[in-house]
């Protein structure tokens, strides 16, 4: 899987050059991607603004290694992911990659530790279950079950969860998507805090305007293309955000 990453800067993570995707329903033909070239670098925190539709999930998942482009190459650092095998893939995103979902998906039975811990013993270096917990304010709920926790609290348990194996790179679909403006900021700050403490590249898609004011930059996607990409001269803190 070792390739010769693009012409990009020295701190690019990852390279998309034409990426496209189509999707096939019966006879139809459904493009997600129609030619997306990016760079995203190392430490950054970066939000994916757009409507339902316009490719931010299909981008973050050829991304991730979850699915792959019909054109067009990615690179992440000297590996090449497009014609990788699915088994240097899932290698791919156990030991580089962090994922947040919209929905939490905890194990009902297990205890927050014990969801944070099921991670880590398939990682290379983890972070211990417990530090995973308290770098997202979650030190005292270690031993509570996903039905004792609100919301906002079981999705950052699904944060401590993704950051404990230590990953390069964490991609947050749509993080606050089922929360209150309240506790999204809440989960904000913890991603907020884990770019800053740990350097992890960051992406977060939103189709909400107001989360791009926490970012390094914003990339809006529109019908499948970049449309604009924007750097923030300041960033605003998560806890100043309203929506």
């Amino acid at each position: 899987m070792i390739a010769r990453m693009p012409d990009a800067s020295p701190n690019a993570v990852f390279v998309a050059r034409g990426l496209t995707k189509v999707y096939r329903m019966g006879e139809v033909e459904v493009p997600a991607l129609r030619g997306i070239d990016l760079t995203l670098e190392r430490g950054e925190l970066v939000v994916l603004l757009g409507p339902s539709g316009s490719g931010k999930s299909t981008l973050l998942n050829i991304l991730g290694g979850l699915d792959a482009p019909s054109g067009g190459e990615v690179y992440y650092l000297d590996h090449k992911l497009t014609g990788a095998s699915e088994t240097e893939l899932t290698r791919f995103r156990r030991e580089h990659v962090g994922f947040v979902f919209q929905f939490y998906n905890l194990i009902p039975s297990l205890t927050a530790r014990e969801n944070v811990a099921a991670v880590t013993e398939i990682a290379e270096a983890p972070m211990r279950p417990e530090e995973a917990l308290r770098r997202v304010g979650l030190g005292e709920r270690l031993d509570h079950f996903p039905a004792q926790l609100s919301g906002g609290e079981q999705q950052r348990v699904a944060i401590a969860r993704a950051i404990a194996k230590n990953p390069a790179v964490l991609l947050c679909d749509e993080p606050t998507g089922a929360l209150d403006s309240a506790t999204g900021v809440v989960v904000l700050e913890a991603l907020e805090k884990v770019n800053r403490e740990l350097g992890t590249l960051t992406v977060l898609i939103t189709h909400n305007v107001g989360i791009a004011d926490m970012a390094d930059r914003v990339i809006r996607l529109s019908d499948g293309r970049i449309a604009e990409i924007h750097r923030n001269a300041a960033k605003k803190p998560a806890r100043e955000l309203s929506w």
